[in-house]
C-alpha cells in the first residue's frame, strides 16, 4: 500500500543549521523539499566530482570484465585516474572514428591500385600530367589522341583510367582527386592504429581494479552532495533557518522526539493538493517481487493513486504463461533463475528478481502443461501425451477467452475504484463502466469470433451508459450532470471496446511463438537419416527454440507490460506521475 505522508517543517537558529541537518540524516525518515535552488561553489565542485566518477565507472563498464572490475585496488588520486580513464576513452574513440574512414578511403582506392601520389605531383612540377577520370568504356576512343589512357579497373562499364598529358586538359568526366598517402601506407597506417587501439583497451582493462575504489567515492560524494543540497535549500527567515519535506506517518513519534532533544520547533501537517508528496510502497514480500519490473520501467503511481502492485503481479504473471506458452521453456527459464540466483542476490541485496523468474517460470510451465506445449506440441502428441485443457488450443475459444481476461482485468479497475469512492455516488459511475466492459465482452465474440447476440446484453449496456451519464459528476442542475456524463461517454465509450479487445494480442503473440517452436521441430525432424542429417537437426532445433526463448521475454516487456501499464491503469486512473520517497540518510 502507498504509505499517508506527513508534511513537516523542522526549524531551527541558524547557526545550527549544518548540525540539524546531520541530526536529521542519522535519523533517516525525511524526504527533503527544498525551499530555494540549492546554489554555491562546494555544490558545483561536488556536481562536477560525481559526473567525472560516473563517467570513469562507465568507460570501465563498457571495456573491462566482470572479473576485472571486481579486484579490489585503491587509487592513489581517484581524480587523476578517473580523467586518466576518460581521456583514454576520448583517444580510443577518435582512433575508431579515424580507422573507419580510413577503410572507407582504402576500399575506394583499392579499385585504382597501389601508387605514390607524390610522385604524381612532382610529375606534374615537370609538366607531365596525371589524373584520374571515370569515364564509360565504349567512350574511351572519343577521347582526344594527345592524350595517353590506362585503363586500371572497370565496373558496370564504366572504365577507372589514369590520364597522362603534357598540359592540363578539362575533359567531360568524372574526376577522382588522388589521396594524400598511398594505398600500401593507408593499410600500414590503418594497421599500426589498430596496435594502438588494443593497447589503449588493454590500458582500460587494467584499470579495471580501480572500479570499486572509484564507485566508493562516487557514493560519499553523492551522499555529501545530498547533504550540502539539503543546507543549501533550506527556507530563512532572519536567526532562523527551517527544512522542509515528508515524513511517513509512522514515522513523526521519531521525528517529534528528535525535536525535543535537539531542541528544534517542528511543524506537522497534512499534505495539500498542491503539494509534491513523494510516493512510499510498503508491500507484502510476496508483492515484492513485482519491484524489478517496475523498477526496469521507472515508474511509480502518485501519491493520491492506487498502489497497482499485486494485481500488477498476478496479471503480469497470467499474461506471462499465455505468451511464453511453452512448458519447456518455463523449465530453461526456472533453471537460468537457479544458475543466476547467488549473482541477483548479491547485486540487489534480495531474493525478489529470483522469486519473480520463478513465479513467471511456474505459469509458463502450467499454461505449457494444460496446453500439451513442451518444445512444440509435435512431440508429446507422438508419446501419446494428451492436453489437460485441449480448449486453450481452439483459436475460437482462446479469443474468447483473452476478451474475458481483458474485461475482468479492467473490470478489477473499476471496482476498485469504487470502492474507494463508496459511499459517494460517483462509485455508481464505477459500476456503470464496468457493465459497459462486459457488454464489450459479448460485442466483440458477436462482431469478431460471429457468437450470437444475447438479447438481455442490451439491458446491460443501457443500465451501463445510464450510470455513467447521470453519476459522473452528479450535481443538483440535471442538465449540467447529463452533459458532463454524456461528454465523458462519448469520449470514453469506444475506448472500453478496444481496451477489451486489445487483449487478444496475448493470444496472437502466444500463438506465434508455439508457431515457431512447432517449425523448427518439422524442419529438424525432415532432414532424413545420417550423421550430417543428425548434426544439421541438432543445430536447426537449438537455434529454433533459442530464439524463442530470447525473444519470449521480450514479447512479455512489450505486450505483458503494457495491458498493465497503459488499458489497466488508465481505467485505474493511475498515471504513473510519482516521484520516490527518497529520505535523507547518512
Amino acid at each position: 500500500m502507498i504509505v499517508p505522508m506527513k508534511k513537516v517543517f523542522v526549524v531551527c537558529q541558524a547557526k545550527d543549521a549544518d548540525g540539524a541537518v546531520s541530526d536529521l540524516r542519522k535519523l533517516g525518515v525525511m524526504h527533503v523539499e527544498h525551499q530555494k535552488a540549492p546554489q554555491g561553489a562546494d555544490i558545483l565542485a561536488l556536481s562536477d566530482d560525481i559526473s567525472l566518477a560516473g563517467n570513469a565507472l562507465d568507460v570501465l563498464s563498457q571495456y573491462c570484465s566482470r572479473e576485472e572490475k571486481t579486484k579490489q585496488k585503491e587509487t592513489r588520486d581517484w581524480k587523476l585516474t578517473s580523467r586518466h580513464i576518460i581521456d583514454t576513452e576520448k583517444r580510443l574513440d577518435q582512433l575508431k572514428e579515424y580507422s573507419r574512414l580510413l577503410k572507407v578511403r582504402i576500399a575506394e582506392w583499392e579499385q585504382w591500385g597501389d601508387f605514390d601520389p607524390e610522385k604524381i605531383n612532382s610529375l606534374s612540377r615537370r609538366n607531365i600530367f596525371i589524373r584520374f577520370y571515370q569515364i564509360p568504356v565504349k567512350e574511351i576512343n572519343s577521347l582526344p589522341k594527345e592524350l595517353i589512357i590506362k585503363k586500371i579497373s572497370v565496373s558496370s562499364g564504366i572504365a577507372n583510367c589514369a590520364v597522362v598529358s603534357k598540359e592540363k586538359i578539362e575533359i567531360a568526366y568524372k574526376e577522382i582527386l588522388p589521396p594524400k598517402s598511398s594505398l600500401s601506407a593507408m593499410k600500414h597506417r590503418l594497421e599500426q592504429d589498430a596496435k594502438v587501439e588494443e593497447a589503449l583497451k588493454k590500458d582500460l582493462c587494467r584499470h579495471g581494479d580501480h572500479y570499486i575504489d572509484i564507485e566508493r567515492h562516487k557514493i560519499t560524494l553523492e551522499k555529501e552532495l545530498e547533504f550540502k543540497q539539503a543546507i543549501r535549500g533550506m527556507g530563512q527567515s532572519g536567526v532562523l533557518s527551517y527544512l522542509a519535506g515528508y515524513v511517513p506517518i509512522d514515522a513523526t513519534e521519531k521525528l517529534i522526539e528528535a525535536s525535543m532533544e535537539q531542541k528544534w520547533a517542528v511543524s506537522i501537517r497534512e499534505p495539500v493538493e498542491e503539494d509534491n508528496v513523494p510516493t512510499f510502497i510498503r508491500t507484502p514480500k510476496w508483492v515484492s517481487m513485482i519491484k524489478p519490473v517496475l523498477g526496469l520501467l521507472g515508474i511509480t503511481p502518485g501519491y493520491r493513486e492506487l498502489d497497482v502492485s499485486a494485481v500488477f503481479l498476478v496479471f503480469f504473471s497470467i499474461f506471462f504463461g499465455i505468451l511464453i506458452g511453452d512448458a519447456g521453456y518455463g523449465i530453461v527459464y526456472m533453471l537460468i533463475a537457479f544458475l543466476l540466483r547467488n549473482k541477483m542476490r548479491k547485486r540487489t541485496g534480495n531474493d525478489n528478481i529470483f522469486g519473480l523468474f520463478c513465479i513467471l517460470s511456474s505459469c509458463a510451465i502450467i499454461w505449457g502443461v494444460l496446453t500439451g506445449t513442451f518444445f512444440g506440441q509435435e512431440w508429446l502428441r507422438k508419446w501419446g501425451f494428451n492436453p489437460l485443457l485441449p480448449q486453450l488450443n481452439d483459436v475460437k475459444f482462446m479469443q474468447t477467452f483473452c476478451f474475458f481476461l481483458g474485461a475482468l482485468h479492467l473490470s478489477f479497475a473499476h471496482s476498485w475504484r469504487a470502492a474507494l469512492k463508496f459511499p459517494s455516488l460517483t462509485a455508481l459511475a464505477d459500476i456503470g463502466w464496468i457493465c459497459v466492459l462486459w457488454s464489450s465482452f459479448f460485442i466483440a465474440r458477436t462482431l469478431i469470433l460471429g457468437e450470437a447476440f444475447p438479447l438481455w446484453v442490451k439491458w446491460l449496456i443501457i443500465t451501463g451508459i445510464s450510470l455513467v451519464i447521470f453519476f459522473t459528476n452528479p450535481q443538483r442542475n440535471i442538465l449540467k450532470t447529463i452533459g458532463e456524463g454524456l461528454g465523458t461517454v462519448a469520449l470514453s465509450l469506444m475506448n472500453n471496446f478496444t481496451d477489451v479487445v486489445s487483449y487478444v494480442r496475448l493470444f496472437a503473440v502466444g500463438l506465434a511463438g508455439v508457431a515457431i517452436a512447432e517449425t523448427a521441430n518439422v524442419m529438424a525432424s525432415g532432414l532424413g537419416d545420417g550423421a550430417i542429417a543428425m548434426i544439421g537437426s541438432v543445430l536447426i532445433v537449438v537455434i529454433g527454440h533459442a530464439l524463442n526463448i530470447i525473444l519470449g521475454p521480450m514479447s512479455v516487456l512489450v505486450h505483458g507490460v503494457r495491458l498493465n501499464v497503459l488499458e489497466f491503469s488508465g481505467h485505474a486512473s493511475v498515471t504513473w506521475s510519482g516521484s520516490n520517497y527518497e529520505p535523507l540518510t547518512e
